[in-house]
This record gives C-alpha cells, structure tokens and sequence, in this order.
C-alpha cells in the first residue's frame, strides 16, 4: 500500500487483514498539501457526543440535600464552589463544566392512578426523549425519538457505525418488568423512534469487537483469542506498509494510538482470564457476568471510557449513549465511602444521615468523569484536542429517589463542544422549567438549529447567562 504526499489520504481510510479492520485517526496526511502542518483552516469534524445517564436521581434533589448544596453549588454563573457538591472530582474542569440545575422531567411521572409506582421502569426511556412512555408489557411499546439518534441521523451517517449504545449494568429486554411496563423501558436509554428502543452492550469485549471489525464466526473468534494474539497482529503488514509514506509527526500519532489499542485489548485479555479462572470458585462478585466484564465498576467503566474516546479518534462513530446504573441495583460501592446498597441507600427516608449517605455514593460516580476527560484531553490533533470537540452530558430523569419524584433533576454538560461550550458556568432555571428546555438547547449546540421541541420542552433554555 503506497500514498503519494502530494495526494491527501481519505478521512475514511481503513487497515484491514484477517477479519481485523482498523480506521485511522485524523492525520496532517488526510489534508490538502496546502493545510499540512497547520490545520487550523481545515474543516471541523462534527461534535462528538456522549449521553449518560446515572439512574434514581441525586441526594442534593432531597430539601436538606438542596440546603447543603449536594449537587449544585450555591453559587450561580461563574464564581461557583464545588467543594460541598457531588461535582467536586470535576474542578480542574470547570471551564469545560456547565452545571444545569432545577429541571424537572415531568413526563417520567405518572399520569394515571395505574401508572403509581412504576417511576423505575419508566424513568430511563424518558431521560433522552423527554416523552413519556405508553404502559405496556407487551411488543406495542411507544415512548419518543431520544436526543443521541436525532443528532445520529443527521451527523452519524457518514461514520462506520452511525452511534453505539453501552451499559453497566445487567439488562433483560424480554417481556415485562413491574407495574405494567416492558422491560425494555428502564434497559434502554436510546430509541431510534418511537418504536424502536436500541440494545445496549455490557461486555467490553462485544464493544471491542464491534468496533475494530474483528470477522469470522463466534467459533473462530473465541479460537483467535485462545492464541492470545493481538488483533493488531493480524493487519501489521499493511500497517507497516502505510506508515512508510507518513510524516515523523503523522507516525507518532499512529504509534500513540495503536499502542492505545493494544493496551485496551490487553486488559480485556486479562480480565477474560481473571474470571475464566475463577469460574464455578464463587470468588465473583457479579454471578454470572460475561468474562469480559470486570467485577470492579470502576475498571468497568474506564475500560468502556477508553473504548469511546479511540472509537473517536478514528471518527469509528461519534455517538455514544452510557448506561452507568439501574435503578433496582443493590450494587455496593465500596470505594465510595459508604456499604450501603444503591437502591436501599437512595431511599433515604429523608433523613440527614441517609441523605449525606447517598452523597458519597453520587460523588463516587461523578468521579469516573475525570478519568475520560483526560483521555479525551490526550488526544490531540493539530486543531485542538478530542474533549475541545466533544460534549457529554451527565444526569438523571429521577429527582429525590427516595420520593420517585421527577423535580429539580441533576444535569451537567462537558466538554467544549466544538467551541459552542464556553463552560464554567451554573445556571438554575425558573421553577417548573422542563429539562426538555435544556435539551433542545444541547441540540441547537450539535448544529440541529432547525429542531423547535423535544418532548415537552416549552423554549430553548440558554446555556450562557445574558446568552
């Protein structure tokens, strides 16, 4: 394989060999000899974007947690202290954080006698498509087109895989739940359209898989990772033929993200062969998990962060939704601070206690955060780095767990957005304000300027004071 100099690489430029195949991050060799070496006048790549979700709401939605500013800080605008909050881990990041507070997603509650006590099955299918979804055990399932598939339609279409779904926890999409809801409502977070909710992945392996192209039947796949060889391996002669025609610069940014690569796949070997060992010993702590899935969330969770941010370096896709929780789990985080059990510690009883015990377990989870921020920050590209152009969104369709009530959820943007995010910023909407509001807002930032609601939203909210 030969590449002129004077003739620019294709963006979409593949490796390939043996049922591997490798896309290229953005290289000064995919430029006109004209930009090379300086890329600022090159044209932009489309927002990276990342919805979370963090199930069952926050201890700082309860009053006393609201009074102790738990979740968002006391302070509005820019002069904001993050020390007493959830958010802390994310101060050295406050110029990439925009904090959202006092949204409420009303339609995750109920809207008649028989939808009471449903809010676990119903809230996750409301937290991106701000709609609420038909009572249903059945296939007749209908909720809303969400937030991440209306940016895929119009900015995924042109990448190897339009967007990816992923998750933490354990799903069953398989008939009904509780309270009259199918299953697939409180599994999934994205849905294609009203109809059609997308299946998330828990097992790195899947993911990995999934995004370098690794061919050939189940059989011979798990018979290639019996010979514990790296994927790599299987498209190194066309690599080494492709990095001949790169600058020193081009070179060193190829060697970065193959070593990256390689380091991904190895720590899901070892996982693999963690638990394959410990297989019928009771030594797990997830029963039956898949292999690939560490038992430590946080390992867990960096493992899948790191799968996302080398998926947008190659441009593989550029949507990513992430199930972080479920709302039933009695997971324990013991990292946190606290042995409590999710579920049972959301449920607080309201008192000061409790709800500081739930605290420490939201700001366990927020800070994962910092973790991928960094990798994104790492990535760098002569037009600025991956989290200048990604934004991320990190919240929840629960308000107060222990109530199930859906007021005054926590929401929080990251990243630079292509410049359309100036960060380190707190805005409180008025009381009542929908966080469909602050969504339709985060799509007119993606560049979806023409889209005039989302949900039950009622106008833009502006992410910038005097915006």
């Amino acid at each position: 394989m030969t590449f002129l100099t004077n003739k620019p690489l294709p963006r979409r430029t593949f490796i390939q060999g043996m049922g591997a195949t490798f896309a290229l991050p953005m290289l000064d060799a995919m430029l006109p000899l004209s930009m090379r070496g300086s890329w600022r006048h090159a044209p932009k790549d489309a927002t990276r974007l990342v919805a979370i979700e963090m199930v069952h709401g926050a201890a700082g939605c309860n009053e006393i947690g609201a009074k102790l500013n738990l979740w968002a800080p006391a302070e509005l605008g820019r002069d904001f202290d993050l020390g007493p909050t959830a958010l802390k881990s994310l101060d050295p990041y406050r110029k990439y954080l925009t904090i959202i507070s006092n949204t409420d997603v009303r339609n995750a509650e109920p809207t008649s006698p028989k939808e009471i006590g449903g809010d676990h099955f119903r809230s996750s299918a409301v937290y991106l498509t701000q709609s609420h979804p038909k009572q249903t055990e059945g296939s007749d399932i209908y909720v809303g087109e969400s937030l991440d598939q209306l940016y895929a339609q119009r900015f995924g279409q042109d990448t190897p895989i339009p967007s990816m779904q992923l998750c933490i926890e354990p799903v069953d999409q398989a008939g009904g739940c509780a309270y009259g809801y199918a299953c697939v409502y409180t599994d999934s977070i994205s849905w294609a359209s009203a109809t059609e909710p997308l299946p998330v992945i828990r097992d790195p392996r899947v993911a990995f898989e999934k995004l370098f192209g690794v061919g050939g039947s189940a059989d011979e796949r798990a018979q290639r990772r019996k010979t514990r060889r790296s994927i790599l391996d299987f498209v190194q002669s066309e690599m080494s033929s492709m990095q001949k025609s790169l600058g020193a610069e081009d070179k060193a940014r190829m060697d970065r993200y193959l070593t990256d690569i390689r380091e991904v796949e190895r720590r899901i070997q070892r996982i693999e062969a963690r638990n394959q060992a410990t297989v019928g010993s009771g030594e797990r702590e997830l029963v039956g998990a898949p292999a690939g899935v560490p038992d430590s969330f946080e390992e867990h969770t960096r493992l899948m962060f790191d799968i996302q941010a080398l998926a947008f370096a190659a441009d593989i896709t550029r949507i990513f939704s992430f199930k972080m929780g479920r709302d039933g789990s009695s997971r324990v985080y013991a990292e946190s601070g606290t042995d409590k059990p999710f579920h049972p510690a959301s449920h607080h009883g309201g008192t000061e206690k409790g709800v500081k015990d739930f605290h420490l377990i939201n700001k366990y989870h927020v800070s994962m955060l910092p973790y991928f921020l960094d990798r994104l920050k790492s990535i760098q590209e002569e037009d600025g780095n991956m989290l200048d152009k990604t934004l991320i969104m990190y919240g929840s369709p629960m308000g107060d767990s222990n109530l199930h009530n859906h007021r005054r959820c926590p929401l929080v943007l990251l990243g630079g957005a292509n410049g359309k995010l100036h960060g380190e910023m707190h805005i409180k909407a008025l009381d009542g304000t929908p966080m469909a509001n602050a969504m339709l807002s985060v799509m007119h930032t993606l560049g979806m300027d023409d889209m005039k609601s989302l949900g039950d939203s009622t106008d833009a909210l502006p992410l910038a004071i005097n915006a």
